[in-house]
Parts: structure tokens; sequence; C-alpha cells
């Protein structure tokens, strides 16, 4: 009995010294290709991030008129600018989506790329974007959104 219970203690004591040790970790560093970054370093570049401009239109229906007497477009709620991480400085890209009823995005398209990895980063970032959905006469309606994103 007394073995066991000195084994439990111990376990339990080497467990704690292992979280400890994994919390005390000095200096947490995101790698971003030869060279890593503090994340201090990386969260100052992340703001200086590119530009965007964004323009919506009504999506046209076959069955209905479109007749809005009151519109209002989509409202953004979360859309976080990708983290690219390497952009040429005349790279630009362009990106088609729906903007849903639900205020999700859907069917995004590259239009301009800048590379495959960057454009799968781009890609991920606009599929997780959230949005009040457009209103037409009171009713949320679909909404196609075309963005750029470039660096200036």
């Amino acid at each position: 009995m007394p073995v066991r219970r000195l084994c439990s203690l111990l376990l339990v004591a080497l467990s704690s010294a292992t979280c400890l040790a994994s919390a005390i970790e000095p200096g947490l560093r995101v790698s971003t290709g030869p060279a890593s970054f503090t994340l201090a370093a990386r969260e100052r570049e992340i703001w200086r991030s590119p530009l965007h401009d964004s323009k919506f239109a009504a999506m046209m229906r076959a069955n209905a008129s479109n007749n809005c007497e009151a519109s209002a477009p989509p409202e953004p709620l979360a859309t976080p600018n990708p983290l690219l991480d390497t952009v040429e400085p005349s790279a630009k890209v362009s990106v088609s989506f729906i903007i849903g009823t639900d205020g999700r995005v859907h069917s995004p398209l590259i239009l301009e790329s800048a590379g495959a990895a960057e454009d799968r980063t781009i890609l991920d970032t606009v599929r997780s974007w959230r949005y009040r959905p457009a209103m037409c006469n009171g009713a949320a309606t679909e909404t196609e959104g075309k963005i750029e994103f470039s660096s200036r």
C-alpha cells in the first residue's frame, strides 16, 4: 500500500513539473521560411497587411424580380486579413464570392492569382468571413462580393 501511494504521489509531482516546464518556455517563435521571428514581430507585420477594397452587387435571379424599394448592402462582421508569407510588392489577388442569406461566404473563386500557396491561404481566410446579409425589402438576399488584395 505505501508503494502504491508513493507511485501516485511521484506521478502527480512529475506531471505538474512537466506542465510548469512547458508553460515557461522563453520566446515563443513563429517560423516563416528561413528566418524565424518573434510573435511580437509577426503581429507588427500583420498590422501592416495589404489593403483590400470590397465591392458588392445584388445577385440576379431568373425567377424573381429585382425590385427592392428598400435595400441594404451586406455588413462585415468578421473579415480578418489573410496571413501571407511572401507577397511581391506588385502582387494583386482578386477574389469573387457569394454572401449567402446566412451571412457565410460561399463559392470563393480566384480571379487574379499570386501563386498557389497564397491563393490557398486567401481562399481559406475568405471562407471564414462572416457578414450580416444584404437586405431587400426586409428579407435577406444573396449578394456577390469581389475583393482585391494588394500590397501598397
